[in-house]
Parts: C-alpha cells; structure tokens; sequence
C-alpha cells in the first residue's frame, strides 16, 4: 500500500481539489492518502473561508484518511518554511509520496531547478543582490537560476520547494506532480474547475458559484475579508512601541506603514499604499498578520516543532497510525509550554474575530474527527 502525501489550504475545497484526490486514486487505487492542512490564515496571510474544523470534515466526507495540521507559524511564512515544516510532519507519518499540483507540470525542470539552488554556491548571493536592486523574490531567483523557462506560478514555485525539503529530509520521498488546469490569479473563467481565487472573488461579488465546488461545501463557507481585521491591526499600529519587533517587518517598513495607516480606509488599501516592487501583496499581508497575531521575530526563531496534532481520521487512517504510532516521534498532544501551539491559539481567537462565530473549541479540545 502507497503512503500518499498532500498539502493543502481548500481556501475553499473545489472541483480542481476533487480532480486532484480523482487523479492519485485513479493512479495508486490500494494507497492511504495523508493531508496536512493549513488552517485559518492561508500562506499568502489571507483569511481562510472555511474553518479549519469544517476543512476536516470536508476532507473526511472525500476519502481522506488522516488530516494533520499545520500550526499557523509554518502556515503563514514563505514557501520554504511552509514547505520544509509540511514535508517534515508527513516524514513522521512514513509518506512514500508526495503528489502536488503543478503548472508547468515538469519534475524535470523543478529538479534542476533545485540542482542549482542546493548546489551552486553562489546562487544565494545572487538572489540577495538582485533583491537588494529592487526585485522581488521571484524575479530575483530566476534571475540567480539563469533559466529560460517561466517559473513565476505558484504551484511550480511552492513544487520547488517540496523538492529542495524533500532532498533534506528525506529522498526516498519520491515527488510527483499533477497538472493544474487553471490559472491561480485567473478570476474570470466560468470552467467546472476554477481558481480558488476565482471562487473568493464570486463569494464577495455574492454570485453563484455552486458550479464551481461540491454543493456540500457552500453551508460552510464565511463571506469573509481582510477588512474585518482593519480596526484591530489599526489599533496594533498606532498603539506598539516597535513595529520592527514583529516578523517580517524589515529594512525599515514600518515607517510606511505608520505613514499610511490613518490614510488607509481598508487592510487592502494600506497595502496598497505601501507595496513596493520588493514588497510584493503576499508579503506584506503576512507581515500585516504576524503584526496583529504579535508573532515576533525571536519568538519565530525560538519556537519549534514539538507537536503533531492529529485533526481527524477515517478507518483506514485509524488502523495505520495504530500500527506507525510507536515510530512518531512528536507527541501527538501539545505540550502546555508549546510557544507553536499558543500561537495556534491565537489564531483561532483572531479568526473568530473575522467571522464573528464561536469556533476555537476545535483548538481547545484537542479531540481528531473521527469518521465511521
């Protein structure tokens, strides 16, 4: 049996999630497939539109046997980490693959890509000088790569560095990819698959998207934005000593945000007001949440992984963590003194903040979903 390895945000769970699960089925038919789930803010610092607890059970209902998490420090930091923390709790639970979406759907080109970034001793130089010239991250590594091909997709950037973790802690991982179908900043394609983006832009547009996801999936969606963070992230601003303090928040950008924030209406228009061309939206909507969550800088460096928390279960799943569940090295439970999971705990307070629904009792619990 095939140990099969995902990594997912299903900001909101769609038909391309349904073709990808449709695809490995199809491909390994005998295989037990692990999620680990990013839960209420997104790698990009967005907030999710589904809970996380409805994330499981959505998951469950489409033959997902073991749902893992990724606690929000991982889940909100740029892909590497993102990446590097995901592939390290699947290694824990014995994946012998890990199958992600991908545009360019080359494992050629992503290996080569990570040939050179692991092995070119200069490439991390490169990257730095040619950020320090103004580029953002993107164009300053394809840059250092010295490469023809278009690698600036999300699937194929985050697929980079599944690979570059992958080759760190585990090379008997063996990578593979699915082709996406769609464009991730496409918003206007009516397909049957669509963009997650696509999806979120039709929800606050309060158009029908039923079309686009499982009809099972619609009740448990919050039309929810940024915004409805603003006036606490305002207060945050006005009210701290020292932006600098907080992660991500370097050379000197707090000064821009403090210039900007009493003339910014919306968390969007802020942004807007102090995106540069090195400061990309992604980037700075992490910092922007990592100011609001309080997650500084010496905290991200002191915290560690010390936990492996189980978010739900199927039969299947059941059975096989009981035979690998002396090899687990994690407890499976917090620790009281974990900093990961108080800011875990943080996060599902700030978003029942944005949804104005009671929600943490999932966190606080600690109890998997357990299906059949």
């Amino acid at each position: 049996m095939n140990i099969i390895g995902i990594i997912a945000e299903y900001n909101p769970f769609h038909n391309g999630h349904i073709y990808h699960l449709k695809k490995i089925k199809e491909k390994y038919p005998n295989s037990l497939i692990i999620l680990v789930l990013n839960g209420y803010f997104t790698e990009r610092g967005t907030i999710s539109v589904l809970s996380k607890e409805d994330k499981v059970k959505i998951a469950l209902n489409h033959d997902i046997d073991i749902i893992i998490e990724l606690p929000f420090v991982y889940g909100t930091q740029a892909s590497d980490i993102f990446a590097y923390q995901s592939i390290k709790l699947l290694n824990e639970l014995q994946i012998d693959h890990l199958i992600f979406g991908s545009e360019s759907n080359d494992l050629n080109l992503l290996n080569k890509i990570v040939d050179i970034e692991l092995n070119d001793p200069s490439y991390e130089n490169k990257v730095k000088q040619f950020l320090k010239e103004g580029n953002n991250y993107p164009t300053a590594m394809k840059k250092a790569l010295n490469i023809k091909e278009d690698i600036n997709n999300p699937n194929d950037l985050l697929g980079i560095s599944y690979i570059k973790a992958i080759r760190k802690i585990n090379p008997t991982i063996i990578p593979e990819t699915i082709k996406r179908t769609t464009d991730y900043h496409d918003i206007l394609s009516d397909q049957e698959i669509v963009s997650a983006t696509n999806i979120r832009t039709r929800l606050q547009n309060n158009e029908d998207i039923s079309k686009y996801l499982p009809i099972s999936t619609i009740p448990f969606l919050n039309n929810i934005s940024n915004d409805n963070l603003f006036s606490l992230l305002k207060f945050k601003i006005l009210t701290d000593k020292d932006l600098s303090l907080y992660l991500d928040v370097d050379e000197g950008i707090e000064y821009r945000i403090l210039k900007n924030i009493n003339i910014s209406k919306s968390f969007d228009e802020l942004i807007s007001n102090i995106k540069t061309k090195r400061y990309t939206y992604n980037k700075i909507n992490r910092m922007l949440i990592h100011i609001l969550i309080g997650l500084t800088k010496n905290d991200n460096q002191n915290v560690k992984l010390d936990y492996l928390k189980i978010l739900g279960f199927n039969k299947k799943g059941q059975t096989y963590l009981n035979k690998i569940k002396k090899d687990i090295s994690l407890p499976t439970t917090p620790p009281k003194d974990s900093l990961l999971w108080q800011y875990e705990l943080k996060a599902a307070y700030l978003y029942e903040q944005a949804t104005k629904k009671k929600l943490n009792n999932f966190d606080l619990k600690n109890i998997p979903i357990k299906k059949g």
